[in-house]
C-alpha cells in the first residue's frame, strides 16, 4: 500500500542512538552506558545550588485548557528574569510559551514571510538542517570550520543582502560551544534593527557561560526591529524533561504566534508551566546564575585538559557543555563510534552537524562533540579511561 505520509528521516543524534542500541544491545542513558553524545544536563541539585522543586500544586484551573501564550504567572516570571539579569525593559506581553525550544523554533520558521533568505553557520545545532528542509525554508550557509575557528565574523551575518535576511544563531553555540559576547552580541543585535534584518537567536545554552550571557542585555526598545530570543528551561534550568521554552519579541510577533497556538498547538502543559513559575522563583535564580556556569566551567576545564593529553585537538568555546574535538591520524568520528559502541559509550559525529549534508567528504569527519552535560563529577577518570582505549582501540 502506498505512503500517506512523506518519509522524515531522524536527526543525526537519533541514528546514532538507534546505531548504539543495535551494537550494544541496550538504550543510552541506562545503567553501564555513558551518554557523551547526549545534550542533556544534570538533572539533581549543583555544588551550591539550589534545590529542584520535588512537587507542584495542580488546582482545579490548571486542569482546564491553558492560555494560547501561556500561563500568565509564567510569562510574567520570564520577563521578570530578563529584567532583572539584563536590564531590558520587557513585559509579559513580549513573551510567548512552547513546549520546548525547537517548537518556538519551527513556529517563527513557519511564519516567516516567504521571501526571506535565513543566514546560517555551516557548523550549527543538529535540527535547524531537518527544520530548513522540511519548512523548505530558503538558507545560505556562512562558513564555518578550522579555518575561523568555528567563528565566523559577524560581518558575515549581518552583510547587506540583495533582499530580507533572518540571521539564525545558536549561542553558546551547539555543538561548538563558541560564545558571541559584548560588542559581538551588540552588533548582531544592532543589525535586527535594520530595514530587511532579523535575528533569531537561540538562548537555550545562556547559562552554561561564565558570566551568563543574553542578546536582551543590548535592546534599547524590544518593539523595534526583528529580533527573537528562544530561551528554554531545558539546560541552564536543568529540567528537559517538562518541555517548557519561550520565544522574547515585540509584541506584534506574540500575537502572531498566539495566534498559532489557538489553531494549532492549544497551549502547553499548565502542570509543567506551573513548575517551571518554581524554578524561575527569584530567590532562586541569583543561585543557579551562579552554580550553573561554575560547575560546567569545572567541568569544561578538567575533561578539556584531559582530551588534549590523549591527543585531541580541541576547538571548544567557553560555553555550552561540549567539547568540539578533532581526531588524530585521519581517524573518523563513524569509526570511532564503532569503538566506542562496544564499550557502551558514543559521540555525535561532526558531519552530523555540517549544515551542507557532505556525508563521508565533509571536512567535519573527523571531528565529533562530547557532552559533559549529564556526567557526574566522579565518572571523570572512568571516561578518560574509556576514551583513550577507544582511540588506542584496544581491548573493551
Amino acid at each position: 500500500m502506498t505512503s500517506f505520509l512523506r518519509y522524515v528521516p531522524p536527526m543525526g543524534i537519533y541514528e546514532t542512538l538507534y546505531a548504539f542500541l543495535g551494537a550494544f544491545g541496550t538504550y543510552m542513558g541506562e545503567r553501564g552506558t555513558h551518554p557523551w553524545s547526549q545534550g542533556f544536563p544534570r538533572t539533581v541539585s549543583l555544588p551550591g545550588g539550589p534545590r529542584l522543586p520535588s512537587m507542584v500544586r495542580v488546582n482545579a484551573d490548571h486542569r482546564k485548557y491553558p492560555k494560547a501564550w501561556g500561563l500568565p504567572a509564567l510569562r510574567e516570571a520570564i520577563a521578570r528574569y530578563y529584567r532583572d539579569s539584563y536590564d531590558v525593559a520587557i513585559s509579559a506581553d513580549n513573551v510567548m510559551v512552547f513546549a520546548g525550544g525547537r517548537p518556538a523554533i519551527v513556529a517563527l520558521l513557519l511564519f516567516l514571510e516567504p521571501d526571506i533568505e535565513v543566514r546560517v553557520a555551516s557548523t550549527e545545532y543538529t535540527p535547524y538542517y531537518d527544520i530548513l528542509e522540511r519548512l523548505r525554508r530558503s538558507y545560505h550557509l556562512v562558513e564555518s570550520g578550522p579555518g575561523n575557528g568555528f567563528r565566523p565574523p559577524v560581518d558575515d551575518y549581518t552583510a547587506p543582502a540583495d533582499g530580507r535576511t533572518l540571521m539564525l544563531i545558536s549561542n553558546p553555540c551547539n555543538p561548538t560551544g563558541v560564545t558571541r559576547t559584548r560588542s559581538e552580541l551588540r552588533a548582531l543585535v544592532a543589525a535586527s534593527r535594520a530595514d530587511g534584518m532579523g535575528l533569531l537567536i537561540d538562548e537555550a545554552y545562556e547559562l552554561l557561560h561564565d558570566p551568563p550571557v543574553s542578546a536582551l542585555e543590548y535592546v534599547d526598545d524590544i518593539e523595534d526591529g526583528n529580533l527573537f530570543v528562544v530561551g528554554a528551561a531545558t539546560k541552564g534550568l536543568q529540567a528537559p524533561g517538562i518541555r517548557i521554552g519561550w520565544v522574547v519579541s515585540a509584541k506584534r510577533h506574540i500575537d502572531v504566534l498566539g495566534n498559532f497556538s489557538s489553531f494549532g498547538m492549544g497551549g502547553v502543559s499548565h502542570p509543567s508551566q506551573c513548575y517551571a513559575v518554581e524554578l524561575l522563583h527569584p530567590i532562586r535564580v541569583p543561585r543557579v546564575r551562579a552554580a550553573v556556569p561554575a560547575f560546567y566551567a569545572s567541568q569544561r576545564a578538567r575533561y578539556g585538559e584531559a582530551f588534549a593529553e590523549l591527543g585531541l585537538e580541541l576547538f571548544s568555546g567557553d560555553g555550552g557543555f561540549y567539547h568540539w574535538c578533532r581526531l588524530p591520524d585521519g581517524l573518523t568520528a563513524g569509526r570511532l563510534n564503532e569503538r566506542l559502541f562496544k564499550r557502551g559509550a558514543a559521540i555525535l559525529k561532526g558531519t552530523d552537524c555540517d549544515m551542507a549534508r557532505r556525508g563521508d567528504a565533509s571536512p567535519l569527519a573527523s571531528f565529533f562533540r562530547f557532552s559533559f552535560g549529564p556526567l557526574a563529577p566522579e565518572s571523570f577518570e572512568a571516561d578518560i579511561a574509556l576514551m583513550g582505549d577507544a582511540l588506542r582501540d584496544g581491548p573493551p
